[in-house]
């Protein structure tokens, strides 16, 4: 009499019924998640040269401020007048409390202007500002 072992019979495939819903569940989750969000400029600028530059790796506490050409100010995708700066930007700072703004300035924009800037923002209480420039070969 001899003895043989039995081996159970399993089945070594992967069950595949429920990776629909997985890849849609996934799908749905980045598409929740990811943020795209551009601004369109309005104001023509060119930014001033510097030799050494730090970058922001947190690009969602930044707002921008893009001052042009002729004096234009843009926050977000409108054109503001100087005393509207301080109102939008103390609501975005309520919303935000680490925000951090970011000034897009043309090269041949006037100092005087980019004062009165800061002044609003220190109003606004946006003490965290960022003045960006491209990088001097």
């Amino acid at each position: 009499m001899t003895f043989e072992k039995k081996r159970a019979q399993t089945s070594q495939e992967i069950p595949t019924a429920s990776m629909p819903d997985i890849i849609f569940m996934l799908l749905l989750f980045f598409m929740v998640t990811t943020t795209l969000r551009e601004v369109e400029v309005l104001v023509d600028y060119k930014l001033p040269e510097a030799k050494a530059l730090e970058k922001i790796e947190n690009k969602r506490l930044i707002s921008y401020i893009w001052i042009g050409k002729g004096g234009k100010i843009q926050i977000d995708d409108s054109i503001v007048k100087l005393e509207d700066v301080q109102e939008i930007m103390y609501k975005k700072r309520q919303a935000l409390p680490n925000l951090i703004v970011s000034l897009r300035i043309d090269v041949g924009v006037d100092m005087g202007l980019v004062t009165d800037i800061q002044q609003e923002l220190r109003k606004a209480y946006c003490l965290r500002i960022n003045y960006s420039a491209n990088v001097k070969v």
